[in-house]
């Protein structure tokens, strides 16, 4: 259920190929992108998608590359980013952590649907802690997708004016020989 058909790799691949083909400009993309990007480090599951648009309308990015780039957090990234941003965010709340409070009461919380206890002792350093790893992602992640959008027009519009003259030459060819 988890492992794509082919690989994460050939799947990741496509996404990105996917938003680079979007009729949008370069700034759109990368905006969508980095919306999304950023939308996936915060502790807000279920949201993502949410967040990424309304981020993505904000700042004039595309709807469907911010989808798109929520796809950074999958089952493969959320341990290492939800890790990350909980030790930011303690260390930018200046330690504070409840004492006797530790991760393995996490699943403990989940069972019994104690959402209003999860919030000081971990969604709150999370949230806290995704904005700065987030910022700095989705800026990465803008500034790489504009850079890639910009060279794909570019090697497209290249060889679709190779193709233009090579379909000119065809004809020209086609026309000596009939006469």
């Amino acid at each position: 259920m988890i492992w794509p058909r082919r690989s994460y790799w050939r799947s990741a691949q496509y996404f990105a190929k996917r938003a680079l083909r979007l009729s949008a400009t370069p700034h759109a993309i990368a905006a969508g992108v980095a919306a999304g990007v950023f939308a996936s480090f915060t502790p807000f599951v279920g949201f993502h998608f949410m967040i990424a648009a309304a981020i993505a309308w904000i700042i004039r990015g595309n709807l469907v590359a911010s989808a798109i780039g929520t796809f950074v957090g999958n089952p493969l990234t959320f341990p290492l980013v939800w890790g990350t941003t909980l030790e930011i965010g303690k260390l930018i709340l200046h330690g504070w952590y409840p004492a006797g409070m530790g991760p393995q009461d996490i699943g403990h919380l989940l069972w019994h649907l104690e959402f209003a206890e999860l919030w000081e002792p971990f969604l709150k350093p999370m949230a806290v802690g995704s904005l700065p790893l987030g910022l700095a992602a989705a800026l990465l992640c803008y500034v790489l997708t504009r850079w890639a959008a910009v060279a794909f027009r570019e090697q497209r519009k290249k060889h679709l004016a190779e193709r233009a003259r090579n379909r000119a030459g065809n004809h020209t060819n086609i026309g000596a020989i009939v006469s």
